[in-house]
């Protein structure tokens, strides 16, 4: 965005508490501008040509117009498919359905709704923390002071000299935040029934949110897709999710590699932590590991793609064209650490390439029907 302006955000929400708690978090924000509030889906589609929205924050439900109806209009408009939002979203089942729905018809991320802080202050302060980093995560805003990247020097040229074969690899690990529902959704489903490789997820989500994820994924997949618990075997052709709020590592007991989750303390602000995950893989299976970094904000998981580096794991990172935040992948490019840096729809042909494995046709499910990617 050019120097000297601001993101401009509209507010939709049918509760004047959450109006007026949304625009209290923001209106002290030097780089955000309010330029509207609507009550429903119907009153905010007759506003946007007047308003101009960079960004809209959107209720779910809603009466006449709920989120949903509102955003797969706004989707049909050509003049309006470059405009941001963000949905807000409760804690539960309906709520994270509801939201995945949102997040596959165009939602470009989303927030919790606003809980019983104890008072209007703490309850505004609490959006603030988690809103506007997220409102900021897709602009770049030109003369604002980034803070400081966390990047390590370039690694020695003998840190990198081995490099993970056909023979030897043994895990694919993927970290994920902003925009990774839709990556997975892409993603994943490339791979074939036959693919001999485990693979572990980290995607930044609460609890509900990542049984959810795991559910729409096996779903679409002819891997088996879970939400990992502790204790669990990982084996080839499975994929695994870190469950939400719990932090997720591997080790080997006997001649197996199980799955160990803890709520120890966050990490980079999140947990699960892709860092957690990433360190790991690099104790446990070291050169012999794949590790993707998808889109998302932030640079959870760099510390940890550095240490599987310096042991020769090989290292992809979606590139910033096809990521909705080029945070994550962005930091481990910028830090010198990607072996390749492709789109998202290059990433598992490349991986298949790697490993001699052979894609089934796109679309085809386990049993031969076809689904929606």
């Amino acid at each position: 965005m050019p120097k000297g302006s601001r993101i401009r955000v509209l507010i939709v929400d049918d509760s004047v508490v959450i109006r007026r708690l949304v625009t209290l978090a923001l209106e002290e924000e030097p780089t955000v501008e309010i330029v509207g509030t609507a009550s429903n889906g119907a009153v905010a589609l007759k506003m946007l040509a007047q308003s101009r929205p960079d960004l809209i924050t959107l209720d779910i439900e809603m009466a006449e117009m709920d989120g949903l109806q509102m955003l797969c209009e706004l989707r049909k408009t050509h003049s309006y498919k470059d405009v941001r939002v963000i949905m807000f979203s409760t804690l539960t089942e309906r709520g994270a359905t509801a939201t995945f729905e949102a997040l596959s018809n165009g939602a470009d991320d989303y927030v919790s709704k606003a809980s019983n802080e104890g008072s209007l202050d703490k309850s505004m302060l609490s959006l603030r923390r988690e809103l506007i980093p997220k409102i900021k995560q897709f602009f770049d805003l030109q003369g604002e002071v980034s803070p400081p990247r966390l990047i390590s020097a370039p690694l020695p040229p003998l840190a990198m000299t081995k490099s993970v074969s056909r023979s030897n690899a043994q895990v694919v690990v993927i970290g994920v935040s902003t925009g990774g529902p839709s990556a997975l959704n892409e993603v994943i489903p490339l791979f074939p029934a036959t693919f001999p490789l485990p693979i572990l997820i980290v995607q930044h989500m609460p609890p509900v949110f990542t049984r959810l994820l795991a559910e729409r994924l096996q779903s679409r997949s002819m891997l088996k897709v879970h939400e990992a618990t502790e204790g669990m075997v990982v084996r080839a052709g499975s994929v695994l999710i870190a469950p939400g709020d719990y932090h997720m590592h591997v080790v080997r007991e006997g001649t197996e590699v199980k799955v160990r989750l803890d709520q120890g303390a966050m990490e980079n602000s999140c947990r699960p932590a892709v860092d957690v995950l990433f360190r790991s893989a690099a104790q446990l299976y070291g050169h012999s590991t794949l590790a993707i970094m998808l889109t998302g904000m932030g640079f959870d998981g760099l510390k940890g793609t550095e240490l599987l580096k310096k042991q020769g794991a090989h290292i992809i990172a979606q590139d910033e064209a096809s990521s909705v935040v080029w945070g994550m992948p962005g930091a481990v490019v910028t830090a010198g650490l990607a072996n390749e840096v492709l789109p998202l729809s290059e990433i598992v042909p490349s991986v298949l390439l790697r490993y001699g494995a052979h894609r089934a046709p796109a679309g085809v499910n386990q049993s031969g029907s076809k689904v929606r990617l």
